[in-house]
C-alpha cells in the first residue's frame, strides 16, 4: 500500500473533547455562508481524502495548479480546490482573521484567513477544462463563481449529515480495511454510472493483477442525464452481490460533485484514490470526460506528464461485446466485422430504461437492470 499522496494524510477534525468549549468560542465569528459543494470539500479536506491540501488554496498554491498541474511545494495536484465570495461577504473580514464557514443551521467549520485574491475566470475555464464553452458544465460553474478566492487551513467543527453516509469510510478506515483484508495492492474505480458488463470487465481484468477491487462512486451534484445517487449505489449493491467474491471487493462513496474535467480529472481521481490506499487506478476512454471536449484517450497520455505520482494508472481501450465471439473483445483480440459487435452505448441503455425494458443480458446484468427499472424516474433532471 502506497504512502498517501505528500507523504501522510491529514486530519483537520476537531476532537470531541474540545468540540463543545470550542464551538462556544467560535459563535462570535464573522461568518461566511457555504453551499453543498464547498461542504463536500470541507469533509474531503478534514478526513484527508484531499490530502496533503489542509483547506481551500492559497494564491500560490492556485496559480501554480494553473500553470503547473502542481501546488507550490512541486507536489502533483491538477483541480483548484478553491472557496469563492462575493464582496459584499467580505466587508467586514480581512485576511488574518479567524472565520466560521456556516450552512443554514449551524457552524460546519472554521476557517484560517491567510489569503483573500481575486482570479480570471476564463484563465481558470480555459486552464482546468480546455475550454471557455459555458456549455461546458464545469465551464458554466466557473463563470457563475463569486469574484474573490479566500484561501486558508480550515477545522471541521460539525460534521453535516447526508442520505449516504452509511456509506462512507474515510482514507483512515479504508487503509485499515484493506490491511485487515490482506490486501497489498489495491485498484481503485471510479464511476458515475451504473454498472454494465463492460464496467464489470474492466474492475474484474484489473482484479486478476491485483488483492482487491474499490468500487468508489462518486455521489453528489450530477449534470442532467446523469443517473441518481441512490441508483448507483443500489445497483452497484446488486452486482457485488452476485458477481464478485465478498472479500476481494468492497464499496464506498466518494463525496463531491464531477467537474467533467477530462485529463486533469483523471489526475485528481487518481491522487485521491492513492489517499484511499489504492496502489492501482483505472483509467478509460474518455474519463471524466463530457461531449467532445476531450480526445478519446486524452485522460490517459497526461500521466505520462506525472512519474513521481506513486500509484500505477491501469489503462484500457474501447471494448465490445462480439456475439461470434461469444466474449468481451476488442479490435486487437477479434477479427468479425462491426455486424456482431455490441457496444456499451450509456445512450443506448437509457433509451431502453426510459422505455420501461432491460437492457441486454450481453450489456447488463439482469440483477443490474431489475434494480434500476424499479425507479419511476433514475435520472437527473
Amino acid at each position: 500500500m502506497y504512502n498517501p499522496h505528500g507523504g501522510k494524510l491529514i486530519s483537520r477534525i476537531i476532537d470531541d473533547e474540545k468540540n463543545q468549549a470550542y464551538s462556544q468560542d467560535v459563535s462570535n465569528l464573522k461568518t461566511i455562508s457555504i453551499n453543498n459543494k464547498i461542504k463536500s470539500d470541507i469533509i474531503n479536506i478534514a478526513n484527508g481524502v484531499f490530502s496533503p491540501l489542509e483547506g481551500f488554496l492559497r494564491e500560490e498554491d492556485y496559480l501554480n495548479v494553473l500553470q503547473n498541474m502542481r501546488l507550490s511545494n512541486d507536489i502533483p495536484w491538477t483541480i483548484p480546490i478553491v472557496l469563492d465570495a462575493g464582496s459584499e461577504q467580505l466587508e467586514h473580514i480581512e485576511e488574518g482573521d479567524s472565520i466560521a464557514l456556516t450552512d443554514s443551521s449551524s457552524i460546519i467549520a472554521t476557517m484560517e484567513l491567510e489569503d483573500i485574491y481575486s482570479f480570471d475566470k476564463s484563465e481558470m475555464a480555459q486552464k482546468v477544462f480546455g475550454t471557455t464553452d459555458k456549455k461546458h458544465p464545469g465551464v458554466n460553474k466557473v463563470y457563475s463563481m463569486k469574484e474573490n478566492i479566500l484561501g486558508g487551513k480550515i477545522t471541521l467543527i460539525n460534521k453535516p449529515e447526508t442520505p449516504f453516509d452509511k456509506y462512507f469510510s474515510t482514507p483512515y478506515e479504508t487503509r485499515h480495511i484493506f490491511s485487515k483484508k490482506g490486501w497489498d495492492s489495491v485498484v481503485g474505480f471510479q464511476t458515475r454510472n451504473v454498472p454494465h458488463i463492460g464496467h464489470e470487465y474492466l474492475q474484474k481484468t484489473s482484479l486478476s493483477l491485483v488483492d482487491g477491487v474499490f468500487i468508489n462512486p462518486v455521489i453528489g451534484k450530477k449534470k442532467t442525464g446523469d443517473f441518481k445517487d441512490a441508483i448507483i449505489l443500489d445497483s452497484y449493491e446488486a452486482l457485488l452481490k452476485n458477481y464478485f467474491p465478498e472479500d476481494r471487493a468492497m464499496m464506498s462513496i466518494f463525496q463531491t460533485e464531477m467537474h467533467y474535467a477530462g485529463p486533469r480529472e483523471a489526475i485528481f481521481h487518481a491522487i485521491v484514490r492513492k489517499n484511499f490506499g489504492c496502489t492501482h487506478f483505472i483509467v478509460g476512454r474518455d474519463h471524466a470526460g463530457v461531449g467532445d471536449y476531450y480526445s478519446p484517450y486524452a485522460a490517459q497520455e497526461i500521466f505520462n506528464e506525472f512519474d513521481d505520482l506513486e500509484i500505477q494508472p491501469i489503462f484500457f481501450k474501447s471494448f465490445f461485446f462480439c456475439k461470434k465471439c461469444n466474449s468481451i473483445a476488442n479490435d486487437k483480440t477479434c477479427p468479425h466485422d462491426e455486424s456482431q459487435h455490441i457496444n456499451f452505448s450509456g445512450t443506448e441503455i437509457r433509451n431502453a430504461i426510459i422505455n420501461g425494458e432491460k437492457p441486454s443480458s450481453a450489456v447488463m446484468r439482469p440483477e443490474v437492470a431489475e434494480t434500476i427499472i424499479k425507479y419511476d424516474n433514475p435520472f437527473v433532471d
